[in-house]
């Protein structure tokens, strides 16, 4: 081999290897940035969960409380005796709880559930919470609808019935279980898994919904054994 193909080859390998640092260092840099969004993000998504807080004067047509807990149950039944909607639909409910157990755990009234509240079976996630009520708001014909779910579930849920139901105004109605402005919720493993965890469903969602992607109904279909209650 002569000297100049030695050269020529030795300025190939050096170009070659430059160009390898060069990637890994673009690659270690992209990677560094989209941590960095993604960490800001996600305390971006908690602040504004601990900062959201339910209506003075709530009211609307109707109310929807997404099943995860009696709590929300609890709250929503109370909004529908003080009359902050004329009925209440609670979506998600397992097949095998009954309007009686909910009705009891409520400590509400056999007339009130019989003339005012919906029980839906149907939905096993967020997106089928969203296509029932769909549905029940166009049998129902109302407009506005008070939306009742824990505060970090809010964002994602909101997303998923105006996803679904682009027409009608729907208000939020957080629970709060937890005081996340006056808590240190970074160092309880619990609360940081399950903000953490919403926070990427969210994005999920959100990335889906950009690409216009079409998800699946979330609703049950005959015979599935899939519990109502994984929000």
């Amino acid at each position: 081999m002569s000297e100049s193909e030695t050269r020529r080859k030795a300025t190939l390998v050096r170009r070659h290897v430059s160009l390898r640092r060069r990637l890994v260092r673009l690659t270690f840099y992209v990677l560094l940035l989209t941590a960095g969004c993604a960490a800001a993000g996600f305390l971006y998504f908690a602040d504004s969960v601990a900062s959201l807080q339910p209506p003075a004067n709530p009211k609307a047509d109707a109310i929807v409380v997404l099943t995860g807990g009696f709590q929300r149950i609890d709250q929503a039944v109370e909004l529908l005796k003080t009359g902050a909607g004329k009925r209440l639909l609670i979506s998600g409910v397992h097949p095998s709880t009954t309007g009686g157990q909910i009705r009891r755990n409520t400590q509400s009234s056999a007339d009130l559930f019989r003339c005012c509240v919906d029980i839906g079976h149907d939905a096993i996630d967020t997106i089928g919470n969203a296509n029932e009520t769909a549905n029940w708001i166009r049998d129902n014909g109302y407009r506005s609808i008070l939306v009742v779910t824990n505060n970090y579930h809010m964002p994602r849920s909101l997303l998923e019935l105006r996803r679904a139901n682009p027409e009608i105004e729907f208000i939020a109605y957080p629970v709060v279980n937890s005081d996340l402005k006056s808590t240190n919720w970074l160092r309880n493993p619990i609360v940081l898994k399950t903000i953490l965890s919403e926070y990427l469903k969210l994005t999920i969602a959100s990335v889906r919904d950009a690409l216009g992607a079409r998800p699946a109904s979330g609703l049950r279909t005959e015979g599935k054994e899939t519990s109502a209650s994984g929000n």
